[in-house]
């Protein structure tokens, strides 16, 4: 592959060579709970960085306390300084960046050129290194699988020092534990992945508003053998004949003939310019929001050319939209309920969910394929459910009851989202956590890689 150092989101002469965070700095994750007392410390050089064993954090976008330190050891390794392009194969379309390159970076050196990541979360300030740990998903599960079924080799520095490469044929064992396994296993250093060719770089969209989640299930397992890109927003506070209400999306790139000739700009984003206060995030508000959110979309079926941002990065529209929910944050539960459950397993969830108070104008649904690599990977077949949840009082009592409910349905909670779940209910949802531990425990006999989850969930020494 030829070397594309020049395309970087700056030269290696411009950055600083080690910017440590203020000693007394509080961390969180974005959902902003819970803050623990941290030190971030950063580099352009990532491989000094992470030379002593500690736990490594990207952006920090996951929700709860997966990026934060556990207690007593409170430095972190950041990595948005090291974000350099490594190599790029126009022909074959294999990039090989540092771990801190970020999405939005991709998104700008690489769409003008006609490629794409071949996984778009919900967010695009996440970087490589934190796509990997997370083994993120996006709207096309269903076909393309997770963003692990893409990475063609990491290179890592383990627990003892080491720097050492793995893929499917060199340390395969490594190379499937550190796919969805939260950084636990090592230090990525650099991530080598294929991108895909995309015809035009807007998108075609068809939306739909759908009348209940039974036949929202119907409408998203139908649209898959014809859309690639599906996904929805569903109104959790319905009830009855109106469960599960919601809008459809379904999105393919556009022809060339069909988009715009112009490149499409980065969009203004508004931002929450401070803290609200906690009652703003309230039932009475999102039973409001939620029903003018649906009864505004007519007619019932909307055709359009699309920006791609809004289509497949809806949580970047408003910035530092984690303010909205108060002082004291929020947690998103996010889970699969396999196909094996049925699709009544939907309903059943939601019905638990208004029983006990739950809350969210963010409630999305995704079709999942087939289960990954990775031993911790998150999505199986099935269907995802994804909702904010304000923290109070009662939020540990309503995660535990949806916890025993998807265990009992079969299915899991995604790690990357989670700050609530007890360890004998990730165990108990979790069969192939004892393998990814052997294969952790190989790695990292002295347990010298943890995190505030891996403290909290995995029992791991604080």
């Amino acid at each position: 592959m030829a070397p594309v150092e020049a395309v970087a989101a700056a030269p290696a002469d411009t950055l600083p060579a080690a910017v440590p965070s203020a000693p007394d700095t509080m961390l969180s994750g974005w959902g902003r709970a819970p803050v623990v007392r941290g030190r971030e410390v950063r580099s352009e050089d990532i491989e000094d960085l992470t030379r002593e064993a500690v736990l490594v954090r990207g952006l920090g976008r996951s929700y709860g306390d997966s990026s934060l330190p556990p207690p007593g050891h409170p430095v972190v390794a950041a990595t948005p300084l090291a974000d350099r392009v490594l190599a790029f194969d126009e022909t074959t379309g294999v990039l090989r960046a540092e771990a801190g390159f970020s999405l939005r970076e991709l998104n700008r050196v690489f769409m003008p050129r006609g490629f794409f990541a071949p996984v778009a979360p919900g967010t695009q300030f996440i970087t490589l290194g934190g796509m990997v740990a997370a083994d993120v998903h996006g709207k096309n599960h269903h076909r393309d699988g997770s963003f692990g079924a893409s990475v063609l080799r990491l290179r890592m520095r383990v627990a003892d020092g080491r720097i050492v490469d793995c893929s499917r044929n060199q340390h395969p064992d490594l190379f499937r534990a550190t796919m969805g396994g939260m950084g636990l296993t090592g230090a990525i250093l650099e991530v080598e992945c294929r991108l895909v060719r995309i015809p035009s770089p807007w998108m075609w969209v068809e939306t739909e508003r759908i009348p209940d989640i039974d036949r929202f299930i119907e409408a998203l397992k139908e649209a898959g053998p014809r859309w690639p890109y599906t996904m929805g927003w569903i109104d959790c506070l319905s009830r009855g004949r109106k469960m599960g209400r919601g809008i459809l999306n379904r999105g393919r790139w556009a022809e060339p003939g069909e988009a715009p000739s112009r490149f499409p700009t980065p969009l203004k984003r508004p931002a929450v310019p401070f803290e609200l206060p906690g009652w703003v995030v309230g039932r009475p508000t999102v039973r409001a929001f939620n029903s003018a959110y649906y009864h505004s979309h007519v007619p019932r079926v909307r055709r359009r050319i699309m920006h791609p941002e809004p289509f497949f990065y809806p949580l970047d529209a408003i910035g530092h939209w984690n303010r909205m929910y108060g002082p004291r944050g929020f947690t998103q539960y996010q889970c699969v309920l396999p196909d094996s459950a049925g699709r009544q397993a939907a309903r059943r969830f939601l019905d638990l969910l208004t029983r006990r108070g739950g809350a969210s104008m963010l409630c999305v649904i995704k079709d999942c394929g087939a289960e990954g690599e990775g031993l911790l990977s998150f999505p199986k077949p099935g269907i995802s459910i994804a909702l904010d949840i304000p923290v109070r009082d009662g939020t540990q009592a309503l995660v535990d009851a949806l916890n025993e409910l998807l265990i009992a349905e079969g299915g899991r909670i995604y790690l990357a989202k989670d700050a609530f779940t007890r360890p004998e209910h990730y165990a108990a949802m979790e069969p192939r956590l004892p393998e990814w531990r052997r294969i952790r425990e190989r790695w990292d006999p002295e347990g010298r890689l943890r995190s505030a989850q891996s403290v909290r969930i995995l029992g791991d020494r604080p």
